[in-house]
């Protein structure tokens, strides 16, 4: 299979096109290459997708995209002709996030934004651009799988939410755990998801499918979390009602207890159904192995991204709770 990567340099563009390479495929990758290189063995197109595009080298058998503004894909599909398409999408097209357990076709969407959006100083328009986005590519391509991430983790993550946990877990004592015990959490290995890309590239999959891992409990994933790091921690569960009266940030950012969100509000954000994804092809490896290698690329990475609060903050907080509890 010839296949083109619009992308290639970072985070999930980068490991389709490392997975596409390893099971023998050709792999062509568009990108500016400014923000990192192509793996070994692809061939890297240097083109300005905001502009028009250069010959891509096609015909390709498939084409695998990740963008966010509506006139890429337009010029992406007129230059694309034939082959079979998969969009990386996002559960951010959904308009309820509060129903544990929906999906595509059972969840309203976002109105779609049809026209392309500076998404800093927007970034509430970015599931409707999604939207528009999948739309062109289910009229515009020979045929199409839309898939649809929640939270996307592991080594190369860019957004380091999920890795504030392997590596404070590895830090041992007692660890502030937000919200309760059975608040549901869902995310996917990056590398799951990629190798899942070139399945439905490879099968030409026509369908509508959200790209999650299983929904579990917030304690069940800081205990896989902890045994892939080889650590042994005591938590101390913290309501979000003493978080919220103390300016704890939810999901991202330097204030956060990242992966933690308001509740009931969201329940249903981390808690899709992963029964389609797993009957069309998805493949999710043990948490505790994404943690491990999370961890690893930390030590090996010390510019890498980790969001979330920081330890003194975290003691504060615990001290804070403790004093409100007596204990």
């Amino acid at each position: 299979m010839r296949l083109l990567v619009l992308g290639g340099t970072v985070f999930l563009s980068r490991a389709v096109a490392d997975a596409a390479l390893a099971r023998g495929h050709e792999v062509v990758c568009a990108a500016r290459g400014t923000s990192g290189s192509v793996p070994e063995g692809a061939r890297l197109v240097e083109v300005d997708r905001a502009a028009d595009l250069p010959d891509l080298g096609g015909p390709f058998d498939a084409v695998v995209d990740v963008a966010r503004q509506p006139s890429w894909v337009r010029r992406a599909l007129a230059a694309t002709d034939g082959a079979h398409w998969v969009f990386v999408s996002t559960i951010s097209v959904y308009a309820d996030e509060s129903t544990p357990g929906g999906g595509p076709g059972s969840l309203p969407l976002v109105p779609p934004v049809v026209d392309d959006t500076d998404l800093e100083a927007e970034p509430s328009a970015y599931g409707g651009l999604k939207v528009e986005c999948e739309r062109l590519v289910r009229e515009g391509a020979t045929s199409a799988t839309v898939l649809r991430p929640g939270l996307i983790v592991g080594p190369g993550d860019p957004t380091g939410r999920f890795s504030y946990w392997p590596r404070r877990l590895a830090d041992g004592g007692e660890v502030l755990a937000p919200g309760a015990p059975d608040d549901s959490v869902q995310v996917i290995d990056v590398r799951d998801l990629a190798s899942w890309v070139v399945h439905c590239a490879e099968e030409r999959v026509v369908d509508t499918l959200d790209a999650v891992g299983r929904s579990l409990p917030f304690a069940d994933l800081l205990a896989q979390c902890a045994d892939g790091v080889g650590s042994s921690v005591a938590l101390t569960w913290v309501p979000q009602e003493h978080l919220i009266d103390h300016s704890v940030e939810p999901w991202a950012g330097p204030g956060s207890l990242p992966l933690w969100l308001p509740r009931p509000a969201y329940d249903g954000m981390l808690a899709h159904d992963v029964a389609p994804a797993l009957a069309a092809g998805l493949q999710l490896r043990p948490l505790a192995e994404t943690a491990r290698d999370t961890l690893a690329w930390l030590r090996d990475t010390p510019d890498a991204v980790v969001t979330g609060i920081d330890r003194a903050r975290e003691a504060a907080l615990l001290g804070s709770w403790g004093a409100r509890t007596g204990r």
